[in-house]
């Protein structure tokens, strides 16, 4: 991922306190990421399992209590999720309304939004892991969207994601919702070149239909658990 410079965020540094897919993470917020590893292409969530639940074991436990304990672990690890809503801080509640709609009404779960990302971990980190832990980035175009640093830094660098990366090419869908809309003449020159969600559409039903197929994600899937075991592997070699 390109790391470029950002400004003090305004994004509440736990807002939800909602774990990341259920499954523990690492800090990995100071590591740079190099698009041209054949070896990345490219996955930052690593070494999920190393440091997680099991690490404060009580010394009186038996082994087959802790036996039982690591099948659950791996079975929450194993998180992809279809999408995730970048939004502005004043923006979460209509965040968690599109979600919902994308889930409910669509069927595209799971999901999450930003606010939803970890507490403890700088949002570097958490953006990395959001972007490349779903098959699909969501651009929430509202009035508030471009009003701070973070916001245009996450819109910029998911851009920069897909263009880097083959697997996830046409990733980033700009969404203006029912509430608040971005106006055209206000978006940005890099997202007026990508065709944009209007939910006001009478089109809009086929245009997520079209958009979130299940055959993408699957590809998108197969390759994030590939990187991962590698990944995985050579920290224990």
């Amino acid at each position: 991922m390109l790391i470029m410079g950002v400004g003090k965020s305004k994004i509440d540094p736990c807002p939800l306190s909602l774990p990341w897919g259920k499954s523990p993470s690492v800090d990995m917020s100071q590591r740079p990421h190099e698009a041209d590893s054949k070896k990345s292409d490219d996955i930052s969530l690593r070494d999920i399992a190393e440091h997680s639940h099991g690490a404060l074991t009580p010394s009186g436990e038996q082994e087959g209590t802790e036996a039982t304990e690591e099948v659950p672990e791996e079975d929450e690890e194993e998180v992809f999720l279809k999408f995730v809503i970048l939004h502005a801080e004043d923006d979460t509640d209509e965040a968690l309304r599109v979600q919902n709609l994308l889930q409910n009404d669509f069927g595209i779960k799971p999901g999450i939004i930003f606010a939803e990302m970890p507490c403890g971990r700088q949002h570097l980190q958490n953006l990395d892991d959001a972007v490349n832990g779903s098959a699909w980035t969501i651009l929430l175009l509202t009035e508030n969207f471009l009003r701070d640093t973070w916001c245009k830094f996450q819109f910029y660098t998911s851009l920069m994601n897909s263009v880097n990366r083959q697997h996830k090419y046409n990733s980033v869908i700009p969404l203006r919702p029912l509430n608040n809309p971005l106006p055209r003449e206000r978006t940005p020159f890099a997202l007026r070149t990508i065709n944009a969600l209007e939910e006001e559409s009478r089109g809009f039903p086929t245009q997520v239909e079209r958009i979130f197929q299940e055959s993408v994600y699957k590809i998108q899937q197969s390759i994030w658990k590939e990187t991962r075991t590698t990944l995985q592997r050579q920290s224990i070699a």
